[in-house]
């Protein structure tokens, strides 16, 4: 075990896989170099075959890993901003997620496209910021991952460059560069995909959050404390397959649940996590479930902090909510 970053544990499980299986190679824009660091020294050790860098041409690399995922191979495609899946739309959503109900079974596509998305670069503005993983939500066929830590990003990418059928891989830009540090193994280790992690134990509330609203809603957790509000966190680590037994499990004990993404609230995958709650527990809830997400606007240049939710925004919802009683 040692303390990684998120960005390292994501490095030190693409060197891991490769070395492990030859068939898994990886391509896309800049991978040689890594816009930001994630695919570094792989071109050094794997060379120019099994490390590729590729025009800008984001439908291409996806069509291409499609054809080389159903002839055998593991390919794994760096999209460098999740906003431009929109031009592999096609690609991913009418042919990897559908090629092994077409072929009966016969074949599958186990390929991985990591995207990084999200807000925290100031520099980049709507068209680079974006939290993407309610698009593919409502797609059949397609598994959906969003680490939120380190240990986690390193696992469930394992995970996902085994699986047999097609993953969006979504890491958080901003979590690239936090300082913040997690024990993680040296060694090869899996994180089961579809299965949720209760970062922190509670019985007042149950906040289910996405990526780097779990980092959040932690910090939101520690202040609640201190006022004797004991929350309790899941973070559901795939989006689909979606750990419905543990939300259920939890909001059935609590009573109480706040659903926190940064994407846009309306047709985000909390409304999805809400109904299901809805259907499957109202009896349980002591107060209306609340839902906390993006602004209903474009992701704007420098003040981007100001459209998604934060700690402050966690702590008094949550605060509000335990003075209801059912």
């Amino acid at each position: 075990m040692s303390k990684k970053t998120y960005l390292q544990a994501l490095n030190e499980a693409l060197f891991e896989a490769m070395r492990r299986d030859e068939k898994v190679f990886t391509f896309g824009e800049d991978v040689e170099h890594g816009i930001f660091g994630v695919t570094k020294g792989l071109k050094d050790e794997f060379g120019p075959k099994r490390v590729r860098n590729t025009p800008i041409s984001e439908a291409a690399l996806a069509g291409a890993a499609v054809g080389a995922a159903i002839m055998g191979m593991r390919p794994i495609v760096e999209i460098a901003f999740a906003d431009f899946l929109t031009i592999c739309m096609d690609n991913i959503v009418n042919s990897a997620a559908k090629i092994r109900y077409l072929s009966n079974g016969v074949l599958s596509c186990p390929l991985v496209i990591r995207a990084p998305m999200g807000i925290g670069l100031k520099d980049l503005g709507m068209h680079h910021s974006q939290c993407v993983e309610g698009w593919f939500a409502n797609v059949p066929g397609l598994i959906i991952v969003c680490p939120s830590t380190p240990y986690d990003a390193k696992g469930l990418l394992h995970a996902s460059i085994e699986a047999n059928d097609p993953v969006i891989f979504l890491e958080h830009k901003k979590l690239y560069f936090t300082s913040e540090k997690e024990e993680v193994p040296d060694e090869y280790y899996k994180i089961p995909l579809g299965k949720s992690d209760i970062k922190r134990k509670g019985d007042a509330v149950t906040i289910v959050a996405i990526s780097r609203m779990v980092s959040f809603s932690l910090q939101a957790a520690g202040i609640l404390a201190d006022d004797g509000i004991e929350v309790e966190v899941i973070d559901p680590r795939t989006i689909k397959p979606l750990d419905k037994d543990s939300i259920i499990g939890s909001v059935k004990k609590t009573g109480r649940v706040v659903i926190v993404h940064e994407s846009v609230k309306f047709g985000g995958i909390g409304g999805e996590i809400a109904a299901m709650i809805a259907e499957d527990a109202l009896d349980y809830l002591k107060a209306p479930i609340v839902r906390l997400g993006g602004k209903e606007m474009p992701v704007p240049f420098g003040i981007q902090e100001a459209i998604s939710p934060q700690i402050d925004d966690i702590v008094k919802t949550i605060k509000n909510i335990v003075t209801v009683i059912k």
